[in-house]
């Protein structure tokens, strides 16, 4: 618990520092150029998928079992298998992004403005993935302290970095403005890489000294295999899957009957200001997935079953605590807030169905997890892949005619139907039975309770003279106050509960 809550807290300052920057990023560069910029971030997701993603998950995992075991020159043997695995799946792809950035550009993402995003994307990738290896290292471990604060270091030294360079440069082109914000990001990567590196090798210390033996590099290949190949070939699908998402939306929003530029713009919007907004109280999902996944690992190993069904049930259980009444206030509150920091009316447009869609999903990230940790990796990559594409589906025959709130009703029913589907799989592994009033119906009753007090407060704000951003956050604060006296009420968290107890 003490490593959750360090990873929350620097997630949270982590997803501060970033809104605060997109804030500024918009200002500066506006909803046009942001939407260019999300457009090559899929391009992005899809590479690091078919790299690193399903290896990371490994490096914790491994070094999770083999650190319970007392087996640390596995954990050094781990770390450099995964590595070079990285940088051999890494040559092709990176290899044809530089050579073909320019057909990429014009006929996959249709704008070739993001070219010189697409090049720069290259270095900013490798770095990215060998940062990532030695991060999961930590995190599967339990020293969650060196990872935690890097990252918020990290996220601080972007900001600067992107803004500096975009005030400093001044790019009169659009694909100019998007080249310089990948840059910052590239040069950022340098210094985390680096640093990663060198903690890596502070906390073993040199490998002759470590207890345990060395492992055939056969076996290691296969243990790596058989946890990075499911989760790394679900992520690619579900990644490209995304990116077929992505350049289809402002596609389709011509069709609407849009220019091609407020059809970007539209996309930048929900993509780049709407969701990140209503990711923000979600800062300490990751945090809980890092050490949940990895514990129940251990579990595992150890054939500890009423552990893995005590941590699931505490873990899900205080994740919804917080999960619900932060999504239900920003679906009520959150238009105000939007509007006053973007400056942009429509980052208000939709927001109650992206609210429903971005907690569905975090429960099926919630369930992922617990499948990763009991080694049933392959069920949650399936189920991602089938939402994945019925969102697809979703988009290509709503966007065109309603715009984007067939985007937004697809996303929550896809998230709503993977976090189902992912809680029978967890279920069925567990033995594990859905507490639904600890879970679901209490913290939804004290939040519904607390967001329409809260929105009355907001009008009565208002009313009395204050600008938006003030009036919402008050608003804000007093429904959260009513929905913890609501929880008190019904004795959630008291020990009467079977969530939390």
């Amino acid at each position: 618990m003490r490593s959750v809550a360090l990873l929350t807290i620097t997630g949270i300052l982590s997803q501060l520092v970033g809104f605060v920057y997109r804030v500024f990023l918009t200002r500066m560069a506006g909803a046009e150029i942001l939407g260019l910029y999300q457009l090559i971030l899929p391009i992005y997701s899809v590479l690091l998928s078919l790299t690193s993603v399903g290896l990371t998950t490994a490096v914790s995992n491994l070094s999770a079992r083999y650190e319970v075991l007392d087996n640390r020159r596995a954990v050094y043997q781990v770390r450099g298998q995964a590595v070079k695995l990285f940088f051999l799946l890494a040559v092709l792809p990176c290899t044809g992004l530089l050579i073909f950035s320019d057909g990429a550009s014009v006929y996959i993402l249709g704008d070739a403005r993001t070219r010189l995003g697409l090049m720069l994307l290259v270095p900013c990738l490798l770095l990215t993935g060998t940062e990532n290896l030695h991060k999961h290292y930590f995190y599967g471990t339990g020293r969650v302290l060196p990872a935690a604060v890097t990252e918020l270091l990290e996220q601080l030294l972007r900001a600067a970095l992107i803004l500096t360079l975009l005030w400093y440069l001044r790019p009169g082109t659009a694909e100019g403005a998007v080249g310089t914000i990948v840059l910052g990001m590239a040069l950022c990567e340098v210094c985390s890489a680096l640093t990663q590196l060198v903690l890596f090798r502070l906390s073993l210390g040199p490998r002759e000294k470590l207890p345990g033996r060395d492992l055939e590099p056969p076996i290691l290949r296969r243990q790596l295999g058989s946890i990075a190949l499911p989760l790394g070939f679900a992520a690619l699908l579900g990644n490209l899957i995304s990116s077929a998402n992505a350049v289809l939306i402002p596609r389709l929003l011509v069709q609407s009957g849009m220019d091609q530029g407020q059809a970007v713009s539209a996309y930048g919007v929900t993509f780049g200001m709407t969701l990140p907004m209503l990711m923000l109280p979600t800062a300490f999902l990751s945090a809980l997935g890092l050490v949940l996944t990895p514990k129940l690992s251990q579990y595992s190993a150890l054939g500890k079953q009423e552990a893995i069904r005590r941590q699931v049930r505490r873990s899900v259980g205080a994740a919804n605590l917080i999960l619900i009444p932060a999504l239900t206030l920003m679906a009520v509150l959150g238009s105000g807030i939007g509007v006053a920091l973007y400056q942009e009316p429509s980052v208000a447009d939709h927001l109650p169905l992206l609210a429903l869609g971005v907690l569905f999903s975090c429960w099926q990230s919630l369930f992922t997890y617990v499948l990763s940790g009991v080694g049933r990796q392959g069920a949650a990559a399936l189920i991602s892949l089938v939402c994945d594409l019925l969102q697809l589906t979703i988009t290509c025959l709503t966007v065109g005619r309603l715009g984007m709130a067939g985007y937004a009703a697809g996303f929550a029913l896809t998230s709503l139907l993977g976090a189902v589907l992912t809680w029978g799989v967890v279920s069925r592994e567990t033995g594990l039975k859905l507490p639904v009033f600890s879970w679901f119906a209490a913290p939804t009753l004290a939040a519904c309770l607390g967001a329409s007090c809260g929105d009355l407060m907001e009008t009565v704000l208002l009313r009395g003279g204050l600008t938006a951003l003030p009036a919402a956050a008050g608003a804000m604060v007093f429904g959260l106050l009513l929905y913890l006296a609501a929880l008190q009420a019904m004795g959630v968290g008291s020990g009467r509960s079977d969530g939390l107890t």
